[in-house]
């Protein structure tokens, strides 16, 4: 299980672009690293316009948002264009990010159980070190709180 305080698992995962992006690339940034089921979904597409909305707001933190799920980098081009989203989403096909970070979970619907992404945020500070985890997100307010959250730290 991952706390705050101890370093946040390595990743390495291509962008809608291709671009491999690693944690290591964002040393002396903080980091906010969201976990979503599923791109072009009702809650996944509020959640990311609302991180794309408080985009300039991340920058005055010193912040940069990167969205993560298992679909597709073809899939991923299409909701950013759709949306108009602003910053990176990354595949994790494989699904060993979402299992390093702890996010691949039984999830439970209409009493049908199935594996899934939990939505899922983290705050991964300067060095590397996760100051916040924002377990099973509530989309509504949640930008706002990640954004007072990082004022703080």
């Amino acid at each position: 299980m991952l706390d705050t305080g101890i370093k946040a698992p390595e990743f390495a995962m291509p962008d809608n672009d291709g671009k491999i992006h690693k944690l290591e690339d964002y040393k002396g940034k903080k980091v906010v690293l969201y976990f979503y089921p599923k791109d072009l979904t009702p809650g996944c597409t509020t959640e990311a316009c609302d991180f794309r909305d408080a985009a300039p707001n991340f920058g005055g933190v010193d912040a940069v948002v990167l969205g993560v799920s298992k679909d597709p980098v073809a899939k991923h081009q299409k909701f950013l264009d759709k949306h108009e989203l602003n910053f990176p989403l990354l595949s994790d096909e494989e699904g060993t990010v979402c299992e390093d970070y702890h996010v691949w979970k039984e999830k439970n619907m209409y009493g049908r159980k199935y594996m899934g992404i939990e939505r899922t945020t983290f705050i991964i500070d300067e060095e590397g070190v996760i100051r916040k985890i924002y377990p099973k997100v509530k989309v509504k307010g949640h930008v706002e709180q990640v954004l007072a959250d990082l004022k703080e730290l």
